[in-house]
């Protein structure tokens, strides 16, 4: 936890994308511009956690993609590894695919693309285990499928929605400063603020991309 300007606080949660079970850095969201960072994820969150992390974020950009998960050892091993709690998300579309990250160790899973097009699903779910629903937009434009399908929902409009549903926690990024360490959309932010505080939720915000 650190604390802020005015004596807030704040959580960190340094991130892990994984791909072909590397730690990688995607550019804007684009497949095709990657940097990698480390062959070695659990050697990387258990650094992250040595640093004082809180939490540790880990995204399978593989799943997120194609829905098939390459990557599940790798997790459980980072999970196995590291005293902090681990939230995961990628490719979590079905009540089995949540569950298998629970059984690997995962303490929250983030829901993206399905909470998109099945909302019911994220309820079911978080009758079974804590769930954050990961939000990824261009402005207010949401995006699945590894950010490659536009969505016809609003960011704002899906953020009150599961904020009154009482989701832990809504993970959002904007895809335009993602990979760049440009800085956050605070305007995004600021919108989602909103819809939460609107919805009279104690769901948290995190807010992913540019930092």
């Amino acid at each position: 936890m650190n604390e802020i300007r005015g004596g807030a606080t704040m959580k960190l949660y340094p991130a892990i994308d994984l791909r072909g079970g590397r730690c990688v850095r995607l550019y804007q969201g684009d497949y095709d511009q990657e940097t990698q960072y480390s062959d070695d994820p659990v050697a990387q969150a258990l650094s992250f956690a040595e640093a004082g992390a809180d939490w540790i974020h880990v995204v399978d950009l593989d799943a997120a993609r194609t829905g098939e998960s390459v990557n599940r050892s790798v997790i459980a091993a980072i999970c196995a590894a590291v005293s902090v709690p681990v939230q995961c998300g990628g490719g979590v579309r079905t009540v089995q695919a949540a569950a298998a990250l629970a059984e690997a160790g995962v303490a929250r899973v983030v829901i993206g693309t399905a909470a998109l097009e099945s909302p019911e699903l994220v309820a079911t779910i978080a009758a079974a285990q804590p769930v954050a629903v990961g939000l990824d937009a261009r402005g207010h434009e949401l995006a699945g499928h590894g950010w490659q399908v536009a969505s016809d929902r609003t960011l704002p409009e899906m953020a009150r929605r599961f904020a009154e549903e009482g989701v832990d926690a809504l993970v959002v990024t904007e895809i335009a400063v993602d990979g760049t360490l440009a800085g956050p959309s605070l305007s995004q932010l600021g919108d989602v603020l909103a819809a939460i505080s609107a919805a009279g939720s104690p769901t948290e915000l995190i807010a992913s991309g540019g930092v």
